[in-house]
């Protein structure tokens, strides 16, 4: 079996949306997407597009994604990579198609000089811990995400 990746092209708008919802199903989160097939064309591919995908393919058939944007770190004065989603298909875990996609995002890394590559993980996926510990990903367990959302924002927004 061989492990691809490459990156994602307009005709796998519909692949990568199927892609979130699979992920947002196995995270049992299913109900909170909001995102349309047509937002995640236009996010990824429309004109103003500042997110990036890469597909895993094993044997010619794509079995998982990465979804990333460059972010910045003040600290260290260099962007980086933002690793917004990561999902192989159950049926293809184990096949190197996870490593393969971090591998690639981590070559970009160092091939553009970028300082970090980050992203987060659910605190009960034990699985997924596992691997990235395995890869040396080190936990940030001093941080702590904070989000504003909807209403929120627009409050802050002095919207309200």
């Amino acid at each position: 079996m061989t492990v691809t990746v490459r990156s994602a092209t307009p005709a796998d708008a519909a692949l990568i949306h199927q892609f979130i919802l699979d992920l947002a199903d196995y995270e049992k989160l299913l109900d909170t997407v909001r995102a349309t097939e047509a937002d995640t064309a236009a996010a990824l591919f429309g004109p103003e597009a500042r997110v990036f995908a890469d597909i895993a393919e094993l044997d010619g058939q794509p079995v998982g994604f990465a979804l990333w944007f460059y972010n910045y770190s003040t600290f260290v004065g260099r962007h980086g990579i933002y690793l917004e989603d990561l999902f192989v298909r159950p049926s293809a875990r184990g096949a190197g198609a996870g490593k393969a996609l971090l591998s690639a995002l981590a070559k970009r890394c160092v091939d553009e000089d970028l300082g970090r590559l980050e992203w987060s993980v659910l605190d009960w996926n034990a699985p997924s811990i596992a691997f990235y510990d395995s890869l040396g990903a080190a936990s940030m367990d001093e941080w702590i995400i904070r989000r504003l959302t909807g209403e929120n924002i627009r409050k802050l927004a002095g919207l309200f």
